[in-house]
């Protein structure tokens, strides 16, 4: 050790020990940091340390002995990865397992030897006679019980470590160590050291053999030590923020289940706690015998099977649902289906001769359930015990015939012959009525679809001669035409639903499976479609029919059944396509819409059929609708453009190799645009072109490059055929024809999709033409321009980013000029362009503005400084900004245009669905918004303040500055909360005096609640307390928004919370004002101030208390 390293280990190793006031912890961890540092970095030697520390790790000084020993401890936990010598690791083990008996220093000693029993192989690891050692002293010195928490944890990650790591030498001292656990756990209640003793007990029974006697007469203590627990409740709901409840619960189960030498003991407690009024209680005892069962095995649980029968038995038929419907949508009770599994494993264990089993199948109680079927005439007439006891019965005949083949064999023989017979000879009565004995349909179709869950969807053949097969092959037909008959005939639903599963689970299973043959699975395919097509009125059994019809196509999809696939493309989706095509106007359009997509969905093969026909459909109701403007027709391809956009194009994502079905969409449509010249003059469905646009979007999207690169170059030459649209220095604003508006809408649909890498052969002339119809007032335009400002790469081939910003500004926005005449982008005044001498549209030209600089700042380009440099400055010039021609504008139009420009900011900073996001693979760099809170913030916040314009001009700035505000994530509005809330206040006063405000004032509002329930924001709020409740009980007045009064009331609770010294004195004048609120006309309006009345009132009280 060097001089300079020497006294630096000595200056360190004295603070760390120092237990004066003097040396902060943060001083004494720095020097623990920088003793450890040298030691990795072999400055110093651990042998030169132990050295220089002899006399504080054997001082009689008991304070500085035990700073002493804890530093050589952390010290070695430090350098874990450093490999030591045997013989140093040797003497640092005795060293700290001799001071077990130094309680004074004990903290230390366990770090320490933790630390070294910690090491990996390779580093030095402690011997086997070493591990004996630590085992004998902790033994002869150690009551961990009479320890302190973290100490007691410490002890537990010993014993841990001892016996997962070194089980030979844990092994030598038999039942010795064993006790010493069990009197080490005995009355522990932390949970962090709770969850060390369950794993400490789970590895320890795994260590010792079942037959070791040293563990065997120890596992009823252990146990019972261990069943105190059961179940984990937390007297203190504090506690589970470090171990969760879940966490310690898991742990428990697997020490009951570590050993089959607790069995004797937790069967009798599990059933004993199952019997508890606890619902948790009852949940926790029947997960813990389902994994202990297992766990035990079939052999050891035999002897519990009649109670454990006995109460599965009881919790069902007491907790199962009285609700009886067929299939998913089946009501759940946590109980009972806990139960259900535990009643499945424990049939699955069962040996061959099905002891347990039978005691289900010979139970008297389901017997008679079984018998007196025959009484429960109709479904409405049975009491809700007895449905309740019908749910349970079939559930557990379910889950018993799904447990195994074999089971299922046996429950078939005992029950489904007299169930079928009892449904057929209702169906053949002579008063028979379409509602058979519900009873029998009921729990025939439980069975059934019981025997479905044994048979893989890729299992093409199965076993002919078991005896569930062959039953269900002799009574296949009687029960296809029962389900049949009650499914057209039944007017009650449940018997409707029941008949159409019974019929689902007959044609869903796979392959040549002898039970249902071809023709009986066609049969079923050909009632299905009859009730589509001519039972469309009845809502809830259509789509019952529709569901099954999709279940179906996806299992034969599953099995890969191709003599199934061809049966259920003829039948199912030709029918269908034929559905889809016919003019039968009986059934409406979106129904089979919605029929044919769900079929689609089913299978690729289908869906690429009926993918071509919803083109065709698409193409011939556009045709239809643009030469005559029949409302039918935009309807219909409304209806089907949603469909495509929201249903088959999302579809074909998760498809390889699909991007053709996207391309030829969209350049179908272009096709039938470029086709059909002559447009009816009266179009005026906006929705249905929405919708294509939409649709036209998510298509484009959906494309690579190149396919996107064939749609782009066929809509220009489109777009670029047309008069209105040829790119000359004479265009002038008009009126586009519908056709015109149609071929833009649908262009700049293609624009705001494209990849960042899609390059544009004219984007020249594709940004002239855009701005074009910008200046006309187009704004989907706007979007597109934004589109192309934020993809456009910086080197594209054809025009650089440079040149577009400059076709845009220079010659269709404007010429700004800073004054010194630099070419950077920046603004004195807005010279609204003209096009031989036609006004362009200054609203929608600003919009366009507002969408460029939204492109370029969601990619972080720098020029949009300058855009964001001439709206504030048109803001805070009161939009006093002159004409190309020298004019100022009036009074009425600056206000117009500085609500416009106000506006910007919310389309700059709001996240967009029509364009500019992921879907429409936007470039979006982190933190864009919170640049542009920074960038405007100070500007805004000086201008309101220095304002002295009339409240029509200010207003716009708090417009403004509200939506800046309230589109930037809270937590940078938090940073600056103590500048912004004066100025929130404001805002929200001069706001909320113009109902065209009321939107941004509620929003505003909405961040104002949001600072404060923070913790942070609160602080700040207390600061303007008095502003913030005159403001608040002034809003909660406000009439032209409920949400605003409401969410006012709201703010004025949480600030009841607030420090008592910093609110009481606003206490009268808030109880006065909700005094009239509980006046209010809206319901939900009173209920808020009713609560706040008394929070507030309340007030006294806590200040009493305090």
């Amino acid at each position: 050790m060097g001089d300079s390293s020497s006294i630096n280990c000595v200056q360190h190793i004295e603070t760390y020990v120092d237990s004066s006031s003097s040396k902060s912890p943060s001083q004494q961890d720095a020097s623990l940091d920088a003793l450890a540092k040298l030691l990795l970095n072999d400055m110093i030697t651990l042998e030169s340390l132990v050295r220089e520390m002899e006399m504080y790790l054997t001082t009689s000084d008991n304070i500085i002995r035990a700073r002493g020993i804890l530093l050589l401890a952390e010290l070695l936990t430090r350098i874990s990865s450093k490999p030591l010598e045997n013989k140093t690791i040797h003497s640092l083990i005795g060293f700290f397992s001799d001071r077990f008996s130094d309680w004074r220093a004990l903290r230390g000693a366990l770090v320490g030897c933790l630390a070294l029993m910690r090491r990996k192989v390779g580093t030095g690891v402690i011997s086997g006679s070493d591990a004996n050692a630590v085992a004998q002293s902790f033994m002869q010195n150690l009551q961990v019980q009479s320890l302190g928490q973290h100490d007691r944890k410490l002890c537990f990650e010993i014993l841990e470590c001892l016996v997962d790591s070194y089980p030979d030498a844990v092994m030598t001292m038999e039942d010795e160590f064993v006790y010493v656990i069990c009197e080490a756990i005995d009355g522990e209640k932390d949970p962090q050291c709770l969850l060390l003793t369950f794993r400490l007990v789970e590895i320890l029974a795994r260590l010792y053999p079942e037959s070791s006697n040293s563990f065997s007469s120890y596992a009823e203590d252990l146990f019972n030590i261990l069943g105190s627990y059961f179940p984990i409740h937390f007297t203190h709901p504090k506690d589970e923020d470090d171990v969760k409840r879940e966490e310690l619960s898991r742990a428990l189960m697997l020490a009951f289940a570590s050993t089959p030498l607790f069995e004797p003991f937790a069967i009798p407690l599990l059933l004993e706690k199952l019997s508890s009024s606890l619902p948790s209680a009852k949940i926790e005892s029947l997960k813990y015998l389902s994994y202990c069962t297992v766990k035990y095995g079939g052999n050891r649980i035999q002897e519990h099977h009649d109670a454990l029968w006995s109460s599965l038995k009881d919790a069902i038929l007491t907790f199962a649902p009285s609700s009886l419907t067929v299939g998913p949508g089946q009501q759940d009770n946590k109980i009972a289906d806990e139960a259900l599994i535990l009643l499945q494993k424990l049939i699955q264990l069962d040996n061959g001769s099905f002891p347990f089993l039978k005691l289900i199948l010979k139970d008297v109680d389901i017997n008679t359930t079984l018998k007196s079927l025959s009484s429960y005439n109709n479904y409405d007439e049975i009491t809700v015990i007895d449905k309740q006891r019908l749910n349970a019965v079939g559930r557990i005949l379910y889950v018993s015939a799904a447990a195994s083949i074999a089971s299922c064999n046996a429950v078939f023989e005992s029950f489904f012959s007299e169930l079928v017979n009892g449904l057929q000879s209702v169906m053949q009565e002579k008063d028979y009525v379409p509602e058979p004995k519900f009873g029998y349909l009921y729990i025939c179709v439980d069975l059934l679809s019981a025997c479905r869950t044994l048979v893989k969807p890729t299992e093409i053949t199965y076993l002919d001669n078991e005896t569930w097969c062959t039953m269900l092959h002799s009574f296949c037909t009687m029960l296809t035409s029962s389900f049949v008959k009650t499914m057209k005939e039944s007017t009650h639903n449940i018997y409707t639903h029941s008949g159409v599963r019974g019929l689902q689970i007959l044609a869903s299973f796979p392959g040549n499976f002898l039970p249902v043959s071809k023709s009986t699975f066609e049969d079923i395919l050909v009632e299905f479609i009859s009730i589509i097509i001519l039972k469309f009125n009845n809502a809830s059994i259509w789509r019952s029919v529709l569901n099954a019809l999709v279940e179906i196509g996806s299992l034969i999809e599953k099995s890969n059944d191709l003599e199934k696939m061809a049966s259920f493309d003829v039948i199912v989706v030709d029918r269908m396509l034929a559905l889809l095509s016919s003019d039968d106007l009986s059934m409406p359009f979106s129904l089979k819409v919605e029929a044919v997509s769900k079929i689609g969905m089913t299978n690729l093969k289908y869906m690429l059929k009926i993918v071509q026909e919803l083109n065709t459909a698409i193409s011939t109701s556009l045709h239809k609708y643009w030469l005559d403007g029949n409302s039918n027709s935009a309807e219909h391809a409304m209806l089907l453009l949603e469909c495509y956009a929201d249903k088959v194009l999302p579809w074909f994502q998760n498809i390889k190799d699909a991007d053709n079905v996207a391309m030829h969409f969209a350049l179908r449509v272009w096709d039938e645009i470029e086709e059909n010249t002559l447009f009816c003059d009266s179009l005026n469905e906006k929705k249905l072109l929405e919708t294509t646009m939409n649709g036209m979007k998510h298509a484009v999207a959906s494309c690579s490059e190149n396919s996107q690169s064939m749609i782009l170059d066929k809509a220009f030459s489109i777009l670029s055929s047309c008069t209105s649209f040829q790119v000359d220095e004479s265009m002038q604003p008009a009126e586009f024809s519908c056709r015109e508006e149609w071929i833009i809408s649908l262009f700049d649909s293609v624009i705001i999709a494209l990849h960042p890498n899609t390059q544009g052969k004219n984007m020249k002339e594709i940004l002239q033409i855009i701005m074009r119809a910008l200046s006309n007032g187009h704004i989907p335009s706007a979007h597109a321009l934004g589109s192309v400002f934020n993809k456009m790469p910086s080197d594209m081939q054809y025009i650089s980013l440079e040149e577009a910003m400059d076709i845009t500004f220079n010659k269709y926005i404007g010429r700004f000029s800073n004054g010194d005449n630099d070419n950077e982008t920046g603004v004195s005044n807005l010279r609204l362009s003209n096009v031989n001498d036609g006004l362009v549209n200054s609203h929608a030209i600003i919009v366009g503005l507002a969408w460029v600089g939204k492109g370029l700042l969601m990619r972080g380009h720098e020029k949009v400084k300058g855009v964001i440099k001439f709206f504030l400055y048109f803001l805070t010039s009161n939009g006093h900004s002159s004409t190309s021609n020298g004019s100022m504008n009036s009074s009425e139009d600056c206000e117009d245009l500085m609500r416009a420009v106000a506006d910007s900011f919310s389309i700059i900073m709001s996240d967009s669905e029509a364009c500019l996001n992921r879907n429409f693979h936007a470039t979006i760099r982190p933190l864009y918004k919170q640049r542009l809170f920074n960038m405007v913030m100070p500007i805004l916040l000086k201008s309101i303040v220095k304002s002295d314009s009339p409240s029509t001009y200010k207003s716009m700035l708090h417009r403004a500055l509200a939506h800046v505000i309230c589109n930037t994530p809270l937590s940078a509005i938090l940073g600056e909360a103590s500048k912004l809330i004066p100025l929130m206040v404001d805002g929200l006063a001069i706001l909320s005096e113009d109902v065209q405000n009321r939107d941004i004032a509620y929003n505003l509002l909405l961040v104002l609640s949001g600072i404060l329930t923070d913790k942070n924001g609160q602080e700040v709020i207390v600061e303007n307390a008095y502003m913030v409740i005159m403001c608040l009980n002034k809003l909660v007045f406000y009439q032209h928004m409920m949400l605003v009064r409401e969410t006012a009331i709201q703010c004025l609770t949480a600030m009841s919370e607030l420090p008592y010294s910093k609110i009481y004195r606003f206490r009268p004048e808030v109880l006065q004002t909700l005094s009239r609120v509980l006046d209010d006309p809206k319901r939900s309006v009173r209920q808020e101030a009713v609560k706040c009345r008394q929070a507030w009132a309340l007030i006294s009280s806590r200040g009493l208390h305090i």
